[in-house]
């Protein structure tokens, strides 16, 4: 299962897995996916918390950069979302969000 973590202006979608067990050790799969007219989806995938790149593509370097900078910014963010079951299963569990902000997030998401 993928959980939602960021949507970018230009339509680009993070998602996130579950904690993996992935060639014996504990893993996330981070899923990055863009619109695009050409590869219908640009995609690259990332596992944490090593930030091993795979399955990369349609992005140009420099993008391909800039999702890698951003990842690695939010990756203690993800590991702990992925642990908890998505950003929604993290913010209750947690004293971090207010339950409107959760119960605002359920209502978009539904």
């Amino acid at each position: 299962m993928l959980y939602n973590f960021m949507e970018l202006p230009d339509q680009t979608i993070i998602s996130h897995s579950e904690i993996l067990n992935r060639n014996g050790k504990e893993q996330v799969k981070v899923y990055i996916e863009t619109p695009d007219e050409v590869n219908c989806f640009n995609h690259a995938t990332c596992y944490l918390p090593d930030e091993e790149w795979t399955d990369v593509l349609g992005y140009s370097k420099e993008r391909l950069d800039y999702l890698k900078e951003l990842v690695s910014s939010e990756k203690h963010l993800i590991i702990e979302f992925a642990k908890n079951g998505g950003l929604l299963n993290a913010c209750r569990k947690s004293s971090i969000c207010s339950p409107s902000f959760c119960e605002q997030k359920l209502a978009y998401a539904n």
